[in-house]
């Protein structure tokens, strides 16, 4: 049977589309439930009309559709995991991770939309497709980096800085006792001549 689609459904297409469907799930799922309705030669003029309205409306969503691919766009995730001999992760990164991610920078995605067709294994970088609606999709960039890199690193300053103190130059206090140990101040100078004058 033909229908108009009332909705966007991924399956069969936009709103204001004209499908065929099987006769079972026209009559028993899509009518019922106003998902849609049936396109018949009494009822055409109607159906014209509510489909231009509802092509209307579906191009103001698709616009919006399109500002949210364009903030997906900009998305840099980064995971920390711990991994072993060449960059092979314990673990990995899913879909539910990601999601969690994109969350938490205030966006709503459902996990089915994001196209990871398995999970992430290795440290890298890598680009996450992500299903926004129908033909349109966001890329996200995913960085997996080795767990506790980051924080080894000022560790290490601080080794070497203690290496390095040991050695270091002596302090400006240090440096003004031992030139007083070592010469005389023009003060002391004067004392020594007066005393050898009287």
């Amino acid at each position: 049977m033909k229908i108009m689609l009332r909705e966007n459904l991924e399956s069969l297409g936009k709103k204001g589309d004209i499908v065929t469907v099987a006769q079972g799930y026209g009559r028993n799922y899509l009518l019922p439930k106003k998902m849609a309705v049936e396109v018949t030669s009494t009822n055409w003029k109607r159906i014209e009309i509510e489909q231009r309205a509802l092509k209307k409306g579906l191009e103001k969503e698709m616009s919006s559709y399109q500002e949210l691919v364009d903030k997906l766009n900009l998305v840099r995730l980064s995971f920390s995991r711990k991994a072993g001999e060449k960059d092979v992760l314990f673990g990995s990164v899913s879909a539910a991770d990601i999601k969690e991610a994109i969350d938490q920078q205030g966006f709503e995605i459902e996990k089915k939309k994001i196209l990871l067709t398995e999970p992430i294994k290795r440290l890298g970088n890598y680009t996450v497709s992500i299903k926004v609606f129908h033909e349109k999709r966001a890329e996200i960039q995913v960085e997996v980096i080795k767990e506790g890199e980051p924080e080894e690193a000022p560790a290490e300053k601080e080794t070497v800085a203690e290496i390095t103190g040991g050695a270091a130059e002596p302090t400006a206090e240090e440096t003004s006792q031992n030139m007083e140990e070592t010469n005389p101040t023009p003060e002391n100078e004067k004392e020594k001549t007066s005393s050898v004058e009287e």
